[in-house]
């Protein structure tokens, strides 16, 4: 059963209780990389990060047994709209880890000492990231996609930025965006909603924290330009690598979109599995990559379909010949009834899979009540699936594909050598 309650000041807790010794955690909070500016790029990260390292009542050390003492798994990440701290642990251990996340959201004591460790930290982080161009080229893509838009931050943030945050930046962007209207609590398993909610009460009505002069106050700022359009553009970064590493995108439906079902079909059908057309082609048919893949970005008022070739630079156009054929196809053919049906049951099995975990159960419940406003039935999104035609996939991809592909390739390519890469392809 899924139960909703919103606290006094503005808090929004959710919980779906199902048979289950463990219940999962977690505190979302809408803050994202898009949330930041130049002066700010990867503040919502390095936020992130700082929750960890102590609060008033805890040492980072503290911390670190606690969640270990409790078994389980806990994590956190930031994305380009929303910040979550959360945790699976056995449902004994609830009372633990409420008090336990509450207390660093609420209370992290942003220690400088603390922010000049971390900081170091997340500049190796980044080290890490330029160190892994199948990685990096999502980011450079993005980046070049979005152009000065926010939606083309970079989660960690550059290093100049990381650099010349002080302390006081820190603090005071959780400050100003941790918000009670933005804060939703979200738990799955073995979990009773009333008492659950009385658990997070203590922290979130009672605590010092909450409404206080300079802390987690209400806020008005809450606002996001939408992008106006995307940037279309190919670039070349040359690297000295093994490997050429592309990525290729258009501009794609939002989260919310009606839709987003023939979508999601459609990425299944052209690159989101081993069947796929992509996979099959470019690396089961002719060998030319290792990993092919397309996915979706979606966002609350954007998005981007994007297909990924990790490939020996000899081989680049000829796989991108074939990608520019097999997106032309989907907007002029419609699939067949038998590769609408084997999409829709992949799509099927995945969601009613992730059923059986409670981690993704407290995802879907948080990001269904973020992106519409209501967790959404089981039922409603499998009716949905089910609903959507052969028809519907090719004028998805036909309105999609109108516009020519944006490319960024990272790798052994000149730069100024127009022969390297023949786009042509992609233009059909």
């Amino acid at each position: 059963m899924i139960r909703q309650t919103a606290l006094a000041n503005g808090v929004r807790i959710v919980t779906e209780s199902t048979p289950s010794r463990v219940v999962s955690v977690g505190i979302w909070v809408q803050v994202g990389a898009r949330d930041e500016h130049d002066l700010t790029n990867g503040c919502s990260h390095f936020v992130e990060h700082m929750l960890f390292k102590g609060t008033r009542r805890r040492s980072a050390q503290q911390i670190a047994r606690e969640f270990d003492v409790m078994g389980g798994t806990a994590n956190a990440f930031t994305a380009a709209e929303a910040t979550c701290y959360h945790a699976t642990v056995l449902a004994e251990r609830l009372p633990q880890l409420v008090d336990l996340l509450s207390d660093m959201v609420l209370n992290s004591a942003f220690v400088p000492e603390e922010v000049e460790h971390e900081r170091e930290v997340i500049l190796q982080e980044i080290a890490m990231v330029e160190d892994t161009p199948d990685d990096l080229v999502h980011d450079l893509f993005n980046r070049q996609f979005w152009g000065r838009h926010p939606m083309g931050n970079p989660v960690l943030g550059p290093p100049r930025v990381i650099g010349a945050l002080l302390p006081g930046h820190v603090r005071d962007f959780h400050r100003r965006h941790y918000q009670p209207a933005r804060i939703i609590i979200a738990a799955a398993g073995q979990v009773e909603h009333r008492q659950f909610c009385d658990l997070c009460r203590q922290g979130w009505e009672q605590g010092p924290a909450v409404g206080k002069s300079g802390h987690l106050q209400a806020s008005s700022d809450f606002s996001r330009r939408p992008p106006e359009s995307s940037k279309f553009s190919r670039q070349i970064i040359p690297r000295d690598l093994e490997q050429t590493h592309l990525v290729l995108g258009v501009r794609a439906p939002a989260e919310n979109a009606p839709e987003r079902y023939a979508l999601h079909l459609l990425n299944t059908v052209l690159g989101g599995n081993m069947s796929s057309r992509l996979f099959q082609e470019i690396r089961e048919k002719r060998g030319l990559a290792y990993a092919v893949f397309s996915y979706v970005n979606a966002h609350s008022d954007c998005g981007t379909l994007a297909v990924y070739l990790g490939i020996d630079p000899r081989a680049a156009n000829e796989a991108l010949a074939v990608v520019g054929q097999e997106v032309r196809r989907l907007g002029r053919q419609p699939l067949s009834d038998e590769e609408l049906a084997e999409a829709r049951d992949y799509a099927r099995a995945v969601i009613l899979l992730a059923e059986e975990n409670m981690e993704s159960r407290m995802h879907r419940l948080a990001r269904n009540l973020i992106t519409h406003g209501r967790p959404l039935p089981l039922e409603e999104i499998l009716t949905s699936l089910a609903q959507v035609t052969a028809e519907d996939i090719r004028q998805l991809a036909a309105t999609l594909f109108t516009a020519p592909l944006s490319a960024t390739a990272l790798g052994p390519l000149a730069e100024d050598d127009d022969t390297a890469l023949d786009w042509r392809a992609l233009d059909g």
